[in-house]
């Protein structure tokens, strides 16, 4: 029988390859675990591997990032192929192949059009950067909504030749406001699959990815290009199927992601399973039923560390308020909106539970109570006492990621005297 050798050490490269390491004769050999040979196609395959997804993968990216990638893979080639169909149709609003046409007004509307989302990237990123990572998939998906909205007006916009400027403006205003929202969210997402604090070659790779994707598109947009010319009730047309098949890999691409971090939604959906029966979500069923889409407040609104005046109008409520509570933070309720006024010592679990106080009262107090709101906010504190211990306890064992959150919270923070005279 022929003598193998003493194996002695054994490597791994992730979950992709195995070799053994085996003394004999006094030396060292090396052994691939399974097949010693690997095919053409396993060659390729591991050249692909390599090339558009990050180093360790599996092992190095969150459990949603295949079927996310794949998703996005689609909307990509989708978007990419609506792109030029609006693009051939903003040339030709211009005047590109008219004789009558003049480059100086085909510039002046280009820098027109590029000013104006200038302008509308800063005003967005002022009003709503905050948002983006707490909501991250409503931002996401309502940045492609928006993405194929703007399409859709460069592809009427030749239609309207008086109204063009106007059109095209109110456009790359749109498109800006889908740069901000959709490069925002990609990076709180990518700092979601990154597992191994490997948020640069994740972005690569995605970058990589979607450059081939886009070469692709444009290898079909070349085939499309001559069919679609003087033709829009067939630009029209593919646009539709091209929008229709965007949505849809977006909204399963958001779907599929699977957060652990709590955020206002999913810490919503999770207390109030806990308080209905004392079970706590696991990520993977809170995510399920978080809604993608902004949405309109049916009840009252929360705001997070805000200041003091805005919880408290005098000494005295303060007073009171410090009495009946004891907790690093302070809850009221004032001008239809329940406000939580956070203190400078508080800690990520004071955060949550100030946050699950906030979310009870919003949804058990209607926008026109104004009658008994002080006796609901001591509710409040009374209920947090009973049950916060055993639903934060239930989110850790659960999965949940209790030592940071994706919590909106404004940055006033508090402090306090022992005592005030």
């Amino acid at each position: 029988m022929e003598d193998c050798g003493a194996l002695f050490a054994t490597e791994r490269y992730g979950s992709g390859e195995s070799w053994h390491y085996v003394a004999k004769d006094g030396a060292m050999e090396s052994r691939r675990d399974g097949r010693e040979d690997e095919s053409r196609g396993n060659s390729f395959g591991g050249l692909f591997k390599s090339v558009f997804l990050p180093q360790g993968y599996p092992e190095s990216v969150s459990g949603d990032y295949l079927q996310y990638q794949f998703w996005d893979t689609v909307q990509a080639f989708s978007s990419s192929l609506s792109g030029t169909l609006a693009t051939q149709a903003s040339l030709r609003g211009v005047g590109v192949g008219k004789q009558e046409a003049t480059v100086a007004a085909a510039t002046v509307t280009w820098l027109l059009r590029d000013g104006t989302g200038m302008l509308g990237r800063i005003v967005f990123a002022w009003l709503k950067g905050n948002k983006l990572d707490s909501e991250a998939k409503k931002w996401r998906l309502f940045a492609d909504i928006l993405n194929d909205f703007a399409m859709f007006m460069e592809i009427l916009a030749p239609f309207f030749p008086a109204w063009f400027t106007l059109i095209a403006c109110t456009s790359g205003l749109f498109k800006a406001v889908v740069g901000v929202a959709g490069g925002a969210t990609r990076a709180a997402l990518t700092a979601h699959q990154a597992r191994r604090d490997n948020m640069a070659d994740i972005s690569a790779k995605d970058g990589s990815q979607e450059t081939l994707v886009n070469l692709a598109g444009l290898l079909v947009s070349l085939i499309l290009i001559p069919l679609v010319t003087d033709n829009p009730a067939l630009t029209i047309s593919l646009f539709f199927l091209f929008t229709a098949l965007h949505l849809f890999a977006n909204y399963k691409a958001v779907r599929s992601v699977v957060m652990e971090t709590l955020n206002e939604e999913r810490l919503s959906i999770a207390l109030r399973r806990f308080l209905h029966d004392g079970r706590v979500l696991t990520p993977m069923e809170a995510n399920r039923q978080e809604p993608v889409f902004l949405e309109f407040r049916k009840t009252l609104p929360i705001k997070l560390g805000v200041r003091l005046q805005e919880v408290v109008q005098s000494p005295e409520e303060f007073r009171l308020a410090l009495m009946r509570k004891g907790a690093p933070f302070l809850l009221g309720i004032t001008n239809g909106c329940v406000r939580v006024c956070l203190a400078a010592h508080a800690r990520t679990r004071d955060e949550i539970r100030a946050t699950c106080q906030a979310i009870w009262l919003s949804d058990v107090l209607s926008p026109r109570r104004q009658h008994g709101l002080s006796e609901m906010v001591h509710k409040s504190y009374k209920l947090m006492d009973t049950e916060f211990d055993a639903f934060h306890k239930g989110l850790e064992a659960a999965g949940w990621d209790v030592t940071r959150t994706l919590l909106d919270w404004d940055e006033w923070r508090l402090e306090w005297k022992p005592k005030i005279r």
